[in-house]
Order: C-alpha cells, then sequence, then structure tokens
C-alpha cells in the first residue's frame, strides 16, 4: 500500500488517483475527516493527519510500503520557518515509521539554496529528508500549468494574459496530471539510496505559449500583458498575501528572471505527455459559467 499525503491538493490528487488507476492500494492522507467521501468512494483508505503531527504522521505510514510526500506553500507567514516545521514533522516521522521508499515533490531549480524565492524551501526540504529511507526520490517538478488558472478570469473577461514571467522566455512546464502519473510510476519503481528526477512536460513553454493555447481553446485573440516587477508587490497585497509569503512568490519571479528556474545537470530527465493546450483545456472547464 502506498501513502498519499496532500491528496486534496493538485498534486497529491493527482498522485493517489494515478496509483488507483494502475490498481494500487492507497491511502491518502487528508487534514479533515469531510474531505474524505470522494476518496473512499474511489477506493482508497482514508488517514486524517495534518503534517505537522509526527505522531499522526507516524500512524498515516504504518502498513505502507511508500509514501509521497509535499511540502505546500503556506497561506501566510514566512514560508521558511513554516518548512522546517514539516521537514522536522516528516523526518521525525520517517525515523519511526521506517518506511522503505519514499518520493518527496520538489522542483526544478531547487538545487539552489537561494535566489529562487519559495522555491529554496524546496532546498530545504530535500536537505531535511535526505536520507530518510532507504530508498528516496526527489521528484523536481517544471511550473505547473495550472497556476495559470489564477488569472484564467482575466483571460476570459479581457483577453489578457498577466504574466510576471518574461513571455518569451520558455522554461519547464509540467501538468499536475503529468506530476501524479510520475509519482505514481516512481512509488511502483525499485531503487535503493537517492534518485533526483526532473520532470517537464512534452515541451518547455512559455507565456507567449500560454496564450496562444487560451486564444486556441476559447476562439479568440489572447495577449501576454508582462507586469513589470515594481507593479508586483501591489497586486499580490491586492490578493491578501501578507508580507513574508509576497516576498518568497515574487523571488520565485526573479530567480526565473535570473536563469535559476533550470534544470540540474547529472540528473535523471523524465518529460509528461499532456499538452499544454489539453491543460488549458481542463483550466477552462472549471471556470462558472459565465
Amino acid at each position: 500500500m502506498h501513502v498519499v499525503f496532500g491528496a486534496n491538493g493538485r498534486a497529491g490528487g493527482e498522485t493517489a488517483r494515478a496509483l488507483i488507476e494502475r490498481g494500487e492500494a492507497v491511502r491518502v492522507v487528508l487534514r479533515r475527516p469531510e474531505q474524505g467521501e470522494k476518496w473512499t468512494a474511489l477506493g482508497a483508505e482514508v488517514a486524517v493527519a495534518s503534517i505537522l503531527d509526527a505522531d499522526a504522521v507516524v500512524a498515516a505510514l504504518k502498513g505502507t510500503s511508500g509514501a509521497f510526500l509535499l511540502n505546500p506553500t503556506p497561506i501566510s507567514g514566512d514560508p521558511h520557518a513554516h518548512t522546517q516545521e514539516v521537514g522536522t514533522a516528516f523526518r521525525r516521522a520517517l525515523q519511526h515509521a521506517q518506511i522503505p521508499k519514499v518520493v518527496v515533490l520538489s522542483s526544478i531549480g531547487a538545487q539552489h539554496a537561494s535566489g529562487t524565492g519559495v522555491i529554496s524551501t524546496l532546498n530545504q526540504i530535500e536537505a531535511l529528508l535526505d536520507g530518510m529511507a532507504p530508498a528516496v526520490t526527489f521528484l523536481r517538478s517544471g511550473y505547473f500549468i495550472e497556476t495559470w488558472s489564477e488569472v484564467a478570469g482575466v483571460v476570459m473577461a479581457e483577453g489578457i494574459l498577466p504574466t510576471f514571467i518574461e513571455p518569451t522566455r520558455a522554461i519547464p512546464m509540467v501538468s499536475t496530471i503529468d506530476v501524479g502519473r510520475a509519482g505514481a510510476a516512481l512509488l511502483c519503481e525499485s531503487w535503493i539510496g537517492k534518485r533526483v528526477v526532473e520532470l517537464g512536460g512534452p515541451d518547455d513553454f512559455s507565456a507567449d505559449d500560454v496564450a496562444t493555447a487560451f486564444a486556441k481553446v476559447i476562439g479568440r485573440p489572447v495577449k501576454p500583458m508582462f507586469v513589470p516587477p515594481g507593479e508586483r508587490a501591489a497586486i499580490l497585497t491586492k490578493e491578501g498575501i501578507d508580507d513574508k509569503l509576497a516576498e518568497a512568490l515574487l523571488g520565485m519571479y526573479e530567480g526565473i528572471a535570473d536563469g535559476h528556474f533550470a534544470r540540474e545537470k547529472g540528473n535523471e530527465q523524465r518529460r509528461g505527455s499532456v499538452s499544454l493546450t489539453a491543460s488549458v483545456e481542463r483550466i477552462v472547464s472549471t471556470l462558472p459559467a459565465a
């Protein structure tokens, strides 16, 4: 049996679904019991635990052969302090649970301890969890295509795609469906020691490419609109994001501009199969009807 943390989020949910589709036994770990009904209907076991509660995490890991772990970005506050709490709880739990195999969601660019904003928390989580099981894989994902759903409403209403990424810069992007499939595949593989697997989509994409995909899906022109660095903090403040978290998020885009969001030589490279257009179609399909 495999245990999946963060199953109500994008990557964790897709990993759990991919494992179920493979016919694997799955236990999902959720924060609240009322979140479990849909997973029970899919045939999964449900455990309720906070990832900050090492004892509850140990109980959730009990009797399993592999775990998918992740470090969710907090909704407020200092993400590095939050990561230290999460990583410490996972370390304690893994020391007691003695689970043989762990896949930890990370990010391309996590080889850098600084200069990447919120991505540097994944450098931190990798350091905290390295060696905590006989087999550990850090799955370094590209930029989630689904992140563009945050501006999809503007795209639909105004025909513009706001972007903090320079429109012609192509970077590793990937659908969370592919992240889930990769996470499930890794949990079903055998290895010993540490691996770093970097995952992108079928190709690297730019904001120009994303705008073109939106235009194709909605049937009308979409133009990318680059938001200069000096205007970004005010946008995040307007969205209710506090200063500490905003600083980390903005630092990620600075890191992308500086070329730090890049694959690391020597790591295993994989690519998903879900196209950019298919990913955008899924984003649009989830929007409220006009």
